[in-house]
């Protein structure tokens, strides 16, 4: 896949089915997001919880009840069939993983979008810092933590967070780098020791791929878009619909939109 794909061209791509992974360095420059439909009875509730939420959860775009677009973030989108990979769940369970919604689509859906990690990973490539999960050509790894999120109505749950391994110093400075972006999580909520967070065993992950950890590196942890999945497993909504893990919307939006200076 070109790295330097336009948005639009990815979405065409996704959409007739010809590509199908994860998005993870792709379209450099451009915002991704990580998605969540709900029946609109659920999505005033799951909006509360993205605002008292907002480093796991931030919310960038919303469609109306039914539509399938969200034009704020991308021309003639198409969120039944954009992003590469769909999880469907029923009752808070996974039900199966699909490639196109349109067959599972109502006029009561109420679409969210949520800032992804992948945006800010840019601005740490281009200041020379290496992203290993980019280098080593594999989704970023995810992991569950007792991290606690706060409750809103039905929702609640714990937080889950990607990793980036670096040497001490490059830590602090992808923590100077990504405090910049707080629309798309900003710093990391936690460095070194994994199992203060609740953390096992690093190179078993929840979501996503292990990548290498290297002598003298200390994990980095990031607030991850996939927390979301967490509070819908607890809160059991009747239906819903994800974003696979690592398989975003890349959106018409440039980061540096995204950014504080």
């Amino acid at each position: 896949m070109n790295p330097d794909i336009t948005p639009a061209e990815l979405r065409q791509q996704i959409r007739r089915g010809d590509h199908t992974g994860n998005t993870s360095g792709l379209c450099a420059g451009f915002v991704q997001c990580n998605m969540v439909i709900l029946p609109k009875d659920w999505a005033a509730e799951f909006l509360q919880f993205s605002q008292l939420n907002p480093k796991p959860c931030p919310v960038l775009g919303m469609s109306a009840p039914g539509s399938w677009e969200i034009p704020e973030l991308a021309a003639n989108l198409d969120v039944r069939s954009d992003l590469p990979s769909y999880k469907l769940f029923e009752n808070g369970e996974f039900i199966q993983e699909v490639t196109d919604i349109k067959e599972h689509w109502r006029d009561d859906l109420v679409t969210f979008m949520l800032g992804c990690s992948f945006s800010f990973e840019e601005a740490l490539l281009a200041d020379g810092l290496e992203v290993r999960n980019i280098s080593e050509g594999c989704n970023v790894p995810m992991y569950r933590t007792n991290i606690p999120c706060r409750t809103a109505g039905r929702f609640s749950g714990t937080m889950v967070v990607s990793m980036r391994p670096f040497l001490a110093a490059d830590a602090i400075r992808a923590v100077q780098i990504c405090t910049r972006f707080p629309s798309v999580h900003g710093a990391p909520v936690h460095l070194g020791d994994p199992s203060l967070i609740g953390i096992d065993d690093i190179s078993k992950t929840d979501f996503g791929d292990p990548v290498t950890l290297h002598e003298n590196e200390i994990p980095v942890f990031w607030a991850c878009g996939v927390t979301p999945q967490v509070a819908l497993e607890q809160a059991k909504p009747p239906f819903c619909i994800t974003h696979s893990p690592g398989c975003m919307l890349v959106t018409d939006v440039p980061n540096s939109k995204l950014a504080i200076l």
